[in-house]
């Protein structure tokens, strides 16, 4: 080859195609919009408190992703999964379905008597939306007081608009599915075992979740704030915003589907129509920085209730002390909604006042906010996803554009998932 391999995108997939072909002696050049790698693995950094872009952990199993993560970390933090939930101002174990302890007993009853009375002879082939799996699963009082309201908050979707082959089988289910027994025992004692879907997660002791990816940069050749802003697929050449121009033989894109479609000529009209039946969550981070060592004992939280904006909120502090000063602590919100749809009053007195508010928080304690959209942050599984995903993905294909990542690829991966997506690229 005359010219060289181009991958789009320094985060953790197109790292890990950089990573593949540099093993099998393949030249490449890494294109970054930014100014450093990472992507949404990455972190920022305000008055020496560290946040990740949204929550990261490491579960992997696979062998050589772990080997890639050790040695870019070094040492870990091995945390027992504490998830907890709050649900009215209760604190409720995670996975809230097998952890109903601390409601009241009128609740815990109402939860039990749909649970038992869920019909078991239904072919899930009929199951046609995700609202009909949950309530399926766990009777529609826990449905509809749990899982359905929060699919709104995190999905930016209603529950009946999403299918469920996502989920996975009910061995690999993203959601625990408990037995009658373990729903009993869980609303009679909170001394119940994990049940997450992983029994550990990792956490580089400094550095943050990027630590992992630093192995993946090693004599790289990542060329950073190289914004690309058209392909020519027929002469080979791609132009970023400052100008340059790079000629490529292979192009590997772990950007946005619709973002690299958007870089084309001449795009087939079905394909653009593809491409807008695509959709995504995209939301804002809420970043607080605490003087005080005093918050929630809890990893990572989820949050149910509706008037409170965020659906998730952890703890950077919690998983590695190195990432706040001594003596302090941090706090991280996710809060799922489009650009400007709350202003930053409304976002601020919906998340941190409503913590405040609830005695979780002092506002004495609280050093800073800040508040940061990502665009880009889960692919929505709504009823258009398979078709529109082929047609595009098989157009690209087509011009000669291979696709990975969760973006690339358009689907449900996790950090590991998305190194593997990125080390699995073909060495020619």
């Amino acid at each position: 080859m005359s010219n060289p391999t181009l991958i789009l995108g320094a985060g953790i997939a197109g790292l890990g195609a950089a990573y593949k072909l540099k093993s099998s002696n393949r030249s490449c050049i890494v294109l970054e919009k930014d100014s450093t790698y990472g992507g949404l693995c990455g972190n920022f950094t305000i008055d020496g408190f560290r946040f990740d872009r949204f929550v990261h952990f490491s579960f992997a199993k696979d062998e050589q992703v772990n080997r890639i993560f050790m040695d870019g970390a070094g040492e870990v933090f091995r945390h027992v999964p504490n998830a907890y939930n709050l649900y009215q101002g209760i604190w409720i174990k995670h996975p809230a379905q097998n952890n109903l302890y601390p409601l009241s007993q009128k609740m815990k009853d109402a939860v039990v008597r749909d649970f038992l009375s869920r019909p078991t002879d239904i072919d899930s082939s009929q199951i046609q939306n995700y609202d009909q799996w949950l309530r399926l699963q766990f009777g529609h009082f826990f449905a509809e007081h749990f899982p359905i309201p929060y699919t709104k908050k995190y999905w930016m979707t209603e529950a009946k608009d999403l299918e469920t082959r996502w989920m996975g089988s009910r061995e690999g289910s993203r959601l625990y599915q408990p037995s009658v027994e373990e729903v009993i025992q869980g609303c009679n004692t909170s001394e119940t075992p994990v049940t997450y879907y992983s029994k550990e997660m990792r956490y580089p002791r400094k550095g943050g979740f990027k630590q992992f990816l630093s192995a993946l940069v090693e004599n790289q050749d990542i060329r950073y704030n190289q914004q690309v802003i058209s392909i020519d697929v027929e002469n080979r050449l791609l132009r970023t915003s400052k100008g340059d121009e790079y000629q490529f033989d292979r192009l590997i894109s772990s950007l946005p589907l619709p973002e690299v479609i958007k870089m084309l000529k001449n795009v087939p009209v079905d394909v653009c129509n593809a491409v807008a039946r695509l959709h995504c969550t995209c939301g804002y981070q809420i970043s607080v920085g605490l003087k005080t060592k005093n918050i929630p004992p809890y990893l990572w939280w989820y949050i149910y209730d509706e008037d409170i904006l965020p659906a998730r909120v952890y703890s950077p502090s919690l998983k590695s002390p190195d990432n706040v000063p001594e003596g302090c602590s941090s706090l991280q919100m996710e809060v799922y909604c489009n650009r400007n749809e709350y202003t930053q009053e409304e976002l601020l007195a919906r998340s941190v006042g409503k913590l405040v508010s609830l005695n979780i928080l002092k506002e004495e304690d609280i050093l800073f906010t800040d508040i940061r959209f990502e665009t880009y942050a889960n692919v929505i599984f709504d009823h258009n996803i398979y078709e529109a995903r082929k047609i595009v993905r098989d157009y690209l294909s087509l011009v000669g554009i291979e696709t990975i990542g969760r973006f690339g690829e358009w689907g449900y991966l996790w950090s590991d998932q998305s190194l593997l997506s990125g080390l699995n690229v073909s060495e020619f």
